[in-house]
């Protein structure tokens, strides 16, 4: 991979990127390329686009979408930071939420949403992720939201991280569920449902008490897609809680 051309193109705002001025005038943008190329992941998953396949769609050759990427490694990173992209946060000086809290409200649901609408974004790397300005954007926007509300410099960047880190594990999962529903065609509630005959056969209640317990009194009433959403809300909302019980109160707004 060519780490110094995959930046480039990223951060192609700043200036052009570099593009073959010999022969015909470009017939297409690296913008359509991109757009394309997610239409096709979102549609049968990453791992089917293929350079061919997005140049049948275009309609031009393969060696075409060549003189706008070098290969489909770098069009993956561009086709991840163009979706985190389109979480649409607030930057510097944009109106955003009043309180921090409710700003990080508004990253969590917008992060949600794009890993929800592609799935195939699950295979993105928190160890070694996408340098490009839809990811940056939204570390800006976090670290804005908890750097002034009284936590020193440190505490405030690990607040950001751990936020980050544990919306994204979440997305991760909601989005792996939207991907195994979209490859079977089966929803996760009617996978369960066929398992009906494990809590009637196989399921010990003496040697789950805890469970059991819980269960009889309703803590596993809901459906999957609510239980799901329930369990992320109340671990997001415990870890603002954390981070508040550290800051001095004349900071929080």
């Amino acid at each position: 991979m060519d780490v110094e051309r995959s930046l480039e193109l990223l951060w192609r705002d700043r200036g052009e990127a570099r593009q073959s001025t010999r022969g015909r005038k470009p017939k297409l943008t690296l913008d359509q390329v991109i757009a394309t190329a997610v239409t096709l992941a979102d549609g049968a998953g990453e791992a089917t686009v293929s350079m061919s396949r997005i140049a049948e769609e275009l309609g031009v050759g393969t060696m075409t979408l060549y003189t706008y990427v070098p290969g489909k490694t770098e069009l993956l990173d561009l086709m991840v930071d163009a979706v985190l992209a389109e979480r649409d946060l607030p930057g510097p000086g944009d109106p955003r939420p009043d309180g921090w809290r409710d700003q990080v409200r508004l990253y969590a649901e917008r992060t949600l949403a794009a890993f929800r609408a592609h799935p195939w974004l699950r295979s993105t790397s928190m160890v070694r992720p996408v340098l490009g300005p839809g990811l940056m954007a939204g570390q800006e926007y976090l670290i804005a939201a908890v750097s002034d509300i009284g936590l020193a410099p440190r505490k405030a960047a690990a607040a950001a991280n751990s936020i980050e880190i544990y919306v994204q594990a979440n997305a991760t999962l909601f989005a792996e569920t939207a991907q195994v529903e979209q490859q079977t065609g089966q929803t996760t509630d009617a996978w369960w449902g066929q398992r009906s005959v494990f809590w009637e056969k196989y399921f010990d209640v003496e040697r789950h008490p805890a469970m059991t317990r819980t269960w009889e009194s309703g803590g596993y009433d809901a459906e999957t897609c609510e239980a799901a959403d329930e369990t992320f809300t109340f671990g997001l909302e415990r870890m603002l809680d954390g981070i508040e019980a550290l800051v001095d109160p004349r900071f929080v707004l």
